[in-house]
């Protein structure tokens, strides 16, 4: 869908892109970096709107260099942009029966994919509303569904869940699913909440400082870890259940640390499994105590993880910004867990 060879885009006292190579499947991809990693600067590239300094990049087989594949680009990809761009004070059918028509479909097909549209993204009852009413996720509904109205192969959406509620969040990532499921439409999301791209994504691109930080399917990423994640209630005998438990731990010669970064972690202990046997011994310890088993179960890894110094190699090293950044998005991955799960 996507290849890039030594893409760069320099400017007078930044590089925005600097050396990118990269290849995107069909599916769900996520683009992930730091606020000025070089995400908006890859997609304008990829959309014919701004030219590279260097290297090559061609999207669906068209190369975006030569003046002529822009338009063409433009009529086979969609694109939902971040910021809020929408007019006030027309309907949500105006606006996207326009945007039919700007890629090309005639009027008559263009008033009827976007009556299917609208009712795709769950605006059917609103659509002849003025924008300017909505709330934020219908006016990112909206912007959706301007960005599929044209039915392109190839859709770009930039921090498409930017100012939803929770609930908002999750009904944008199934809608962002189920564009590929439903219409096979292939979809690159960028987004700076890492377990949305956890959850929505086939694949992962993480960029830092305008170079390939790591690309791979989401599955590598996450993979389970040997580590068990306990969760305890505290009960009248123990007021510190999870201080019990890891004193118990250590009774029967099992090292344990605490929850970290995990939710409830002052409730959380966690230990390498060694076998099936920790399980068993988990139960028993845990009944043995009186204690509520909240849940049990194996660590994964996270995205997050790429941008710690400790687990890359020493020339993908990744920058300060970018480090404190990942702290936050994990962070903030964290607190929503029990709302992504």
């Amino acid at each position: 869908m996507i290849a890039t060879e030594s893409l760069s885009k320099r400017f007078p006292r930044v590089t925005a892109l600097d050396r990118l190579t990269m290849d995107i499947e069909p599916g769900v991809t996520g683009l992930v970096g730091a606020n000025g990693a070089g995400k908006s600067t890859m997609i304008k590239i990829l959309l014919g709107l701004s030219p590279a300094t260097e290297g090559r990049a061609h999207v669906l087989g068209l190369d975006v260099a030569d003046p002529s594949s822009g338009p063409k680009i433009r009529e086979r990809v969609g694109y939902m942009p971040e910021h809020d761009c929408l007019p006030p004070d027309v309907s949500a059918t105006e606006f996207v029966v326009h945007m039919a028509r700007m890629s090309g479909l005639p009027p008559t097909a263009a008033r009827e994919r976007t009556a299917d549209t609208l009712r795709h993204v769950g605006l059917y009852e609103e659509r002849y509303r003025p924008i300017g009413g909505y709330s934020t996720g219908m006016k990112q509904r909206v912007k959706l569904a301007q960005a599929l109205v044209h039915d392109p192969q190839l859709v770009f959406l930039d921090e498409p869940t930017n100012g939803l509620d929770p609930v908002g969040r999750d009904d944008m990532l199934d809608l962002i699913r189920r564009v590929h499921t439903d219409f096979g439409i292939s979809v690159l999301v960028t987004s700076h909440l890492l377990g949305e791209l956890e959850r929505t994504c086939d694949h992962v691109v993480v960029i830092d400082g305008g170079k390939l930080l790591r690309s791979s399917s989401t599955t590598d990423f996450t993979q389970s870890t040997a580590i068990l994640a306990i969760e305890v209630t505290d009960s009248d005998a123990h007021p510190d259940g999870a201080g019990a438990l890891r004193e118990a731990f250590a009774r029967r010669g099992i090292e344990t640390t605490t929850g970290g970064e995990l939710p409830g972690a002052g409730h959380t202990v966690l230990l390498t499994a060694q076998g099936e046997e920790t399980y068993d011994i988990v139960r028993d310890v845990v009944a043995d105590l009186g204690l509520g088993l909240v849940r049990m179960e194996q660590r994964r890894h996270h995205i997050a993880e790429v941008f710690r110094p400790q687990d890359v190699p020493e020339q993908e090293q990744v920058s300060e910004r970018a480090a404190a950044w990942a702290a936050t998005a994990a962070t903030q991955q964290t607190g929503g867990a029990r709302d992504d799960h």
